[in-house]
């Protein structure tokens, strides 16, 4: 496993472009998102022919924890040469010097993660092999002890190189706008790098599982794109602000058994309740498939923002915004004595 210097430098260069157009994004104004909410209320005024209807900026997402806070603190695992040469057998020499070099200490979170699972499998591989028996009694004990350590070691490793990613913390930044109707259909793609990322987890003790690193930097420089979950978090609250606003207004009159509403297509909100549903649940399963209990802030944060159950959360109060908004409109029957 390799990490070359021009690697490195793309990545680098990746990263950067899209922090830039990520910036870019936040100073355009509105977001194609408001179109549709702007066409409804305007057409709620002309249905009641009342005053205009009052709307305010939603609110924004809250902010990722801080890398401190949502990483845990690992242990460097130190052998001398000599000692790691006594365990050539397992052919782990050439991987711990290749991770040593300076290109190797640069790599990326990701690259880490990959490194640090092919040497678990190639020490794990190798206790359950005869070569233990060919040991002296201190190599045998250190090739055991290595390889409990690793083990211990690994699920914490992966956590920390999906949460230290810039890649996934990206997709929670707050400067970021609500997704536009029509780009929901770009959540299939980041589905599958999410999937895959679940996948990687799920199997990391299996040793005849093997990872590819061209797919994995090829995931998440798709979840690089754009900050996919904080967009969908901001269009539920966008949705939920513009559908409570437009309650608040349509309760201002008391004769709605005598007023008509013009029909409203509100599937698109159905698409957004769809779409975010298992964007989060895929998001949720990223926390869940960790073997490990999660940092504090990082539970706080899945419980306020991403949760699908917590009344608190966007997704509940969208719910419920739509659900009240749908009651309210239904007291409006004019239309029904034309």
């Amino acid at each position: 496993m390799k990490t070359s210097a021009l690697f490195l430098f793309r990545r680098y260069v990746s990263l950067s472009l899209a922090a830039i157009g990520m910036g870019l994004l936040a100073g355009c104004g509105e977001s194609g998102a408001e179109a549709p909410w702007a066409a409804y209320h305007q057409q709620l005024v002309k249905d009641l022919q009342g005053p205009p209807l009052e709307r305010h900026t939603p609110s924004n997402i809250g902010a990722f924890p801080e890398r401190k806070a949502r990483l845990f603190n690992i242990t460097e695992t130190r052998e001398s040469l000599p000692n790691v040469y006594a365990l050539r057998e397992c052919h782990i020499t050439s991987l711990i010097a290749a991770r040593n070099n300076q290109l190797g200490r640069m790599a990326p979170p990701s690259q880490h993660w990959l490194y640090e699972r092919e040497l678990w499998q190639r020490l794990s591989g190798c206790w359950n092999t005869a070569v233990p028996d060919t040991l002296n009694e201190e190599d045998r004990s250190r090739l055991h002890r290595l390889t409990l350590h690793k083990t211990q070691q690994l699920p914490l490793v992966s956590w920390n190189t999906l949460f230290d990613s810039s890649e996934w913390e990206g997709n929670f930044s707050r400067a970021s706008h609500a997704i536009d109707p029509e780009d929901l259909m770009v959540i299939p793609a980041h589905l599958e790098a999410v999937t895959y990322l679940h996948r990687m987890i799920l199997h990391q003790f299996n040793r005849q599982w093997e990872q590819d690193s061209s797919t994995l930097e090829g995931h998440l420089q798709t979840l690089q794109q754009r900050p996919l979950s904080a967009e969908i978090m901001r269009a539920l609250l966008l949705a939920t602000q513009r559908l409570e606003e437009g309650t608040d207004y349509l309760k201002q009159y008391g004769n709605a058994q005598t007023m008509c509403l013009t029909p409203w297509k509100d599937n698109g909100l159905d698409n957004l309740a769809e779409h975010s549903r298992e964007w989060l649940e895929a998001v949720n399963a990223l926390f869940t498939v960790h073997p490990v209990m999660p940092p504090k802030a990082l539970r706080d944060y899945r419980q306020r923002w991403l949760s699908l159950n917590s009344e608190s959360a966007p997704w509940s109060a969208f719910q419920l915004a739509h659900k009240q908004h749908q009651e309210t409109r239904a007291h409006f029957t004019g239309c029904q004595s034309r």
